[in-house]
């Protein structure tokens, strides 16, 4: 089982999504993260689907995407060298002034924007790629026994240069 990375380029119409979306359900497809957004020309969207497999399933899934009518075009940028991004929401509750103080600590150090906070909690936002999304989740739970409410936007992939 590999981490794999499609960008799928389509006809921007209703009901687009679902026909992809039911067909990774029909096959029994998990997709681990998927955003779609109008590119340049607003008839086509973009959709970056990221997802584990091993490689005849993800070959099956790359022809299956071609057939739909409405798909452009399918790139593959597992192998590839791409830059990714995912918007990561963290919202840590019943602070004491001393998590609210390493809170802001911990933010300037990792490069985290806090969007929010009042007496008991502090709102993150973190725009990273998820791996680091991910050390960055465990570093938090590692150094705080708050609830932690944690909300994730799909990843967004683009060809490196």
């Amino acid at each position: 089982m590999k981490k794999r990375w499609l960008c799928v380029f389509l006809e921007n119409e209703v009901g687009v999504l679902a026909r992809i979306t039911g067909m990774f359900c029909s096959k029994s497809y998990n997709i681990d993260s998927l955003t779609v957004g109008t590119t340049e020309d607003e008839t086509i969207s973009r959709m970056t689907i990221s997802l584990t497999s091993n490689d005849q399933i993800f070959d099956q899934i790359k022809k299956q995407l071609n057939r739909i009518v409405e798909v452009i075009k399918v790139i593959d940028y597992t192998d590839l060298h791409i830059h990714s991004r995912e918007i990561l929401f963290l919202k840590i509750t019943r602070c004491s002034e001393i998590d609210k103080i390493e809170l802001f600590r911990f933010a300037q150090v990792y490069g985290v924007n806090i969007l929010d906070f009042n007496k008991t909690m502090v709102l993150l936002e973190c725009i990273q790629a998820e791996n680091e999304n991910n050390k960055l989740i465990k570093s938090l739970h590692e150094r705080f026994n708050n609830p932690l409410e944690i909300v994730r936007g799909g990843s967004v992939a683009i060809e490196a240069i």
